[in-house]
């Protein structure tokens, strides 16, 4: 698997690091992104990363010249138009566009870009807009536009010949197929459409045909031949009229940029973050002077009229076409920031990059397709070129794949997603805002994508896999500044974390890479020797708890564990990942004086609150995690505590009740367990959490092998974890093949282990909230079943008997009562 760096410059050293400029890669990486370093940064197809050197002249730029608002006459106003015209130029230069044939309209970015023409164009009953499946949703939406006029809309594939690589510009090497016309106006004639294809339709009419540079999905990249052969009738679309050609170049255009003299196009989008990370929220339009002519601008503003009248209908718009399509007062500060970017790329050559970052991907590619689990069967399923009949298909720099175990089931993208993070791996998942792409590769019907939608699924959720087919994938992408190091650092990844080997055996467990295998029950020791060694409450959600000696039970658990949590400005529930200050909050519940206590060290008082305070007047209903709860909210004295101690405004609610909610699968064996009517405050599943002594001493070895990515040898206690119960005694994760226990005279069942998180991570010190990849990447190398890291079991407490008092007299939980479990 392992390739030395010198093996891999024999092979692609022609074409990798940059030889031919004033800055190899390796010195460029080390002086201008030091920020990357331990990181491999893989989603430039998302956005590709600004140098240090690049935002140093940025500053000095704006920290020496005084640039104003270009709708005047002055100075510093001449001084902004001088800069703005000369962006523009380099915008056009970039896409080797005259002058003279083209012009460059300043957008918020290639969406924004795209939305102009759909809304400009002019439309008719008798117009077609046709686009090719792999195209980004901003492309996709132009056809609101288009089926609001009445005009057809048409998704085609576009398949490419075997000799395409020829490129002799012949309308037979390709092979465009239409999907299912899409028309909107009721009073459309339906002869206009027969068996599935467009009739002739005479008139003057306007038609747009749209593609992608490079599939932002797939990487593929698409011929730019086939802007003559449409412009020029070559490629029979059977539509009449004038056919207009729109290239998305928003992901192609970093690496190679489309030639509009020798392809003229007659739209073109880009957004500059893609090409060199900064400016974001600017993109452009280029647009060809007779298209120009053509959108009809409806809105006017500031800049965009030489006069208006403000009682009258009377405006006249300006002759110059960038001042009439462009919106108000340009961002001209960062336009000004333009020609830093651009250096760069005039430093190493457009060329350049291209080899530099195909050969990257090339090479990953290969070594992804060469991985096999023990078994032999293929890891990766990469789509795109291995899709494709043509050989030699031009792909850019973006590689995506799905996973597969040995068994033939799929990783879930937000299990590999997860893990990536641990390694300090930055890659892209789901489908990328590109439906048709992803649903071709990945062999999804409508009805699949309707079913998956009504089950749930949503872009960027975690929703990866339904009924078996992932519902997106994982993408990689390089960039300029890309390193054979980051390509080798993710197959690294891959191979550790995804290739099945043959099961090995370890202190007498058995361990696998990618999955988790439950110890034997003849390992573990006399049931006799397990006891409860201590109990810890949490009042306040992700706020610290507080140990106790004895604790009553009731049917939501602990007693008021969990019963309290805080919610953000917008309603959002407020946890350790998003909010770390909340772990340095101390709360402490005295039963006696029924009062909650709360403390913040960046608060002089105690926080007091009554448990017994009636809050009816102020209930409502919220949702945690989607479960709907009536609460009881404070005051804003208790409000504004809690807003500065962690320095964001936030209300305190209190659970009230909650909808009961039935247990599915025990999470152990995805077998049914029966179903419960246990109340349920403010937790993620089960009401308890109970971790082993042993089990973390397992842990805290396997982090001190030096086996583990903590730089700090350092053991990671209990309270890590958050952990309601902690016993000794048992052997190391025996816990996990547990059913049933009994603690005293209190009965649990198990619902499972936990899934942990990267909230495990973070830890106080000195007062200082440190986040590191330990533990979980640790337990991940072992702990992992099917997507989740589990360490630790959950629990519900099931000793309620109906028709009995929430609080029973005499179930009390104490330290050093034995544990009784049952694996059956």
């Amino acid at each position: 698997m392992e390739v030395s760096k010198e093996e891999f410059l024999r092979q692609f050293g022609g074409d990798y690091g940059y030889p031919g400029a004033p800055k190899g890669v390796d010195e460029m990486r080390a002086a201008e992104f030091k920020r990357l370093e331990g990181m491999a940064y893989l989603d430039h197809a998302g956005a590709t990363l600004y140098s240090e050197a690049q935002m140093a002249d940025v500053l000095k730029d704006l920290a020496s010249n005084v640039y104003g608002n270009p709708h005047s006459q002055s100075d510093s106003s001449m001084a902004a138009s001088d800069l703005v015209t000369a962006a523009r130029h380099q915008v056009l230069k970039y896409f080797n566009a005259s002058p003279r044939e083209y012009k460059c309209i300043f957008t918020s970015g290639a969406t924004a870009a795209l939305k102009l023409v759909g809304e400009c164009f002019p439309w008719s009953r008798e117009s077609c807009y046709m686009y090719t499946m792999e195209n980004h949703n901003s492309v996709l939406g132009i056809r609101e536009y288009a089926l609001s006029k009445g005009a057809t809309v048409l998704a085609v594939d576009v398949e490419e010949g075997a000799d395409l690589a020829k490129d002799n510009g012949s309308y037979s090497l390709y092979k465009i197929s239409r999907r299912t016309n899409q028309r909107r106006s009721k009073d459309v004639l339906s002869h206009n459409c027969q068996n599935g294809s467009l009739s002739d339709i005479s008139g003057n009419n306007w038609n747009i045909f749209a593609f992608p540079s490079e599939c932002n999905f797939s990487g593929q990249k698409f011929s730019l031949s086939l802007v003559k052969l449409i412009k020029e009738g070559k490629i029979p679309l059977q539509q009449q009229g004038k056919w207009m050609v729109l290239i998305d170049a928003a992901k192609g255009c970093a690496t190679e940029p489309p030639n509009l003299t020798v392809y003229p196009a007659d739209f073109v989008v880009c957004s500059f973050y893609k090409i060199f990370g900064y400016p974001t929220g600017l993109g452009a339009l280029i647009v060809k002077n007779e298209a120009a002519n053509l959108l009809n601008k409806t809105y006017f503003s500031g800049g965009t009229v030489a006069a208006s009248i403000a009682d009258i209908d009377f405006v006249q718009k300006r002759k110059n076409i960038e001042q009439v399509l462009e919106d108000g007062t340009i961002s001209f500060l960062n336009i000004a920031s333009l020609r830093h970017g651009f250096k760069i790329i005039e430093m190493l050559t457009t060329s350049a990059i291209e080899r530099h970052t195909t050969s990257l991907a090339t090479y990953v590619r290969n070594k992804m397709l060469d991985l096999k689990h023990s078994n032999e069967i293929n890891v990766c399923t990469i789509y795109g070129q291995q899709y494709s009949k043509v050989e030699g298909l031009k792909m850019g720099p973006t590689i995506t794949f799905n996973l597969k175990r040995e068994d033939g089931s799929w990783f879930g993208y937000r299990e590999v997603e997860k893990l990536a993070s641990l390694f300090g791996i930055h890659l892209r998942t789901g489908c990328f805002c590109n439906p048709g792409a992803c649903a071709k590769y990945l062999g999804l019907s409508h009805s699949d994508l309707v079913s998956n939608f009504e089950a749930g699924h949503v872009c960027w959720d975690d929703n990866d896999i339904i009924n078996g087919k992932p519902t997106g994938a994982v993408r990689i992408s390089f960039g300029y500044m890309s390193t054979f190091e980051d390509a080798e650092k993710f197959l690294k990844f891959l191979q550790s974390s995804f290739v099945s080997l043959p099961v090995q055996f370890n202190n007498g467990y058995m361990l696998n890479l990618n999955s988790l295998n439950l110890i034997d029950n003849s390992s573990q020791k006399a049931v006799s020797d397990i006891h409860l060694k201590s109990i810890i409450i949490y009042p306040v959600k992700s706020c610290q708890g507080f140990s106790v000696k004895s604790w009553p039970l009731t049917t939501g658990g602990l007693m008021y564990d969990r019963e309290w949590l805080l919610q953000g400005s917008g309603g959002e529930i407020l946890t350790q990942k998003k909010v770390p200050e909340l772990g340095s909050i101390r709360t402490l519940i005295d039963l006696e004086l029924g009062k909650l206590f709360i403390e913040s060290p960046t608060r002089r008082d105690k926080l007091q609150l009554s448990l017994l305070e009636s809050l009816a007047d102020l209930s409502e209903e919220v949702d945690v995690f989607g479960q709907r709860y009536e609460v009881q909210s404070y005051d804003d004295r208790v409000n504004t505590w809690f807003s500065e101690a962690i320095g964001r405004p936030c209300t305190l609610v209190r659970c009230s009740s909650s909808k009961y909610r039935s247990c599915t699968y025990t999470g152990l064996r995805d077998r049914p367990c029966r179903d419960t009517q246990s109340k349920l405050n403010f937790v993620n599943e089960g009401q308890l959490l109970l971790i082993s002594e042993e089990s973390i001493s397992d842990l805290n070895s396997r982090l001190n092998s030096g086996k583990g990515d903590c730089k700090q040898k350092l053991p990671v206690d209990a309270m890590r974890f958050r952990p309601n119960l902690v016993i000794s005694g048992s052997s190391p994760y025996s816990e996990d093949n547990w059913k049933k226990l009994r603690i005293g005279e209190a009965c649990f069942t198990s619902m499972g282990g936990c899934n942990r998180c990267q909230m495990i991570n973070l830890h106080q010190d000195s007062g200082q909230v440190l986040k590191s990849k330990e533990p979980l990447a640790t337990l991940a190398s072992y702990r992992r079943k099917k997507g989740k890291i589990l360490f630790g079991i959950l629990l519900n407490y099931e000793d309620i008997m109906e028709g009995e008092n929430e609080t029973i007299a005499g179930r009390w939980l104490q330290v050093g009562q034995q544990v009784y479990p049952s694996t059956e």
